[in-house]
């Protein structure tokens, strides 16, 4: 009987575990073309479940038409006109409102992904860890771009006035950067909360006084001193009223405002994404 020698053949390694093993981290093209592979899978589950685009889509029209036709007459009352003066008021302040509101989605999103064993199989694979929480920011900026097209649709037809074209594309740019810069902090709070519902839960702790503690809605001269001072530096009112002087100009000036939220974008960055990167590597 003859006793035959199996032997198996080589196994080639890919090119990014080679080099993940052989320096231990990944390359610049690397992490990109990761990036881009994850985004695509991110959009790829959108388009299979259509249902998650709801909140980008329905939440500008519900949120407008409620402070319009709610709001609008009484407190354009107090701005020298009716509701018309209203809604020039609002607009660019609803366009922070939905940087903030979008931005909470990626922590859920995230942190829906960890109990689903997703993101373990993520850390297993020789891909940079920067890559998958950027393909996430991206693809939820993709989704807030859905989100301002809706709302300034709806503003059109409430009677907003586009004053400038220059300014208003201005003040969508400046506010997808600060929703980028935002979202660091809820994908920490998605990866360091122990379910999507806590990670809801402490979104709204952080988005409600952000949001109504500012200029989004009403102005804040009527307000207790304590509070108009803590508005001034409040990135929502920074972000709200530099929208306001790029798409209106006139007497709502955009120096303030748009120092005040390129700071807090910066910082935000460059605290909470290096944060964010080491909880994701190390979490257990």
């Amino acid at each position: 009987m003859s006793t035959a020698t199996l032997t198996k053949p080589p196994v080639t390694e890919p090119p990014a575990l080679r080099q993940g093993e052989a320096d231990g981290r990944i390359g610049l093209r690397a992490n990109l073309r990761h990036t881009g592979a994850l985004i695509r899978r991110n959009l790829l589950w959108i388009k299979n479940d259509p249902e998650s685009m709801f909140d980008a889509i329905l939440m500008p029209v519900i949120f407008t038409l409620l402070f319009v036709y709610v709001f609008g007459g009484s407190i354009g009352q107090s701005l020298g006109g009716g509701q018309h003066q209203y809604v020039q008021y609002v607009i660019p302040g609803m366009l922070a409102m939905m940087s903030m509101n979008i931005a909470q989605g990626v922590g859920t999103g995230f942190n829906e992904d960890f109990h689903k064993g997703i993101m373990d199989r993520f850390r297993s694979l020789p891909i940079g860890r920067s890559s998958v929480l950027v393909a996430k920011i991206s693809v939820e900026l993709l989704r807030m771009l859905v989100a301002t097209t809706v709302l300034m649709i709806v503003a059109a037809l409430v009677g907003f006035d586009f004053n400038s074209w220059p300014g208003l594309f201005a003040a969508v740019g400046l506010a997808v950067l600060f929703g980028s810069g935002i979202m660091w902090i809820f994908l920490v709070l998605g990866v360091t909360m122990k379910n999507a519902q806590s990670v809801q839960a402490m979104g709204f702790l952080v988005m409600m006084p952000l949001q109504f503690g500012s200029s989004i809605f009403a102005p804040t001269k009527s307000m207790p001193g304590w509070l108009e001072a803590f508005t001034k530096y409040n990135p929502m009112s920074g972000l709200a009223d530099a929208s306001r002087g790029l798409m209106l100009g006139g007497s709502y000036p955009i120096a303030h405002g748009l120092i005040v939220t390129l700071a807090w974008t910066v910082g935000l960055t460059a605290v909470m994404a290096p944060y964010a990167i080491y909880k994701f590597r190390t979490k257990s």
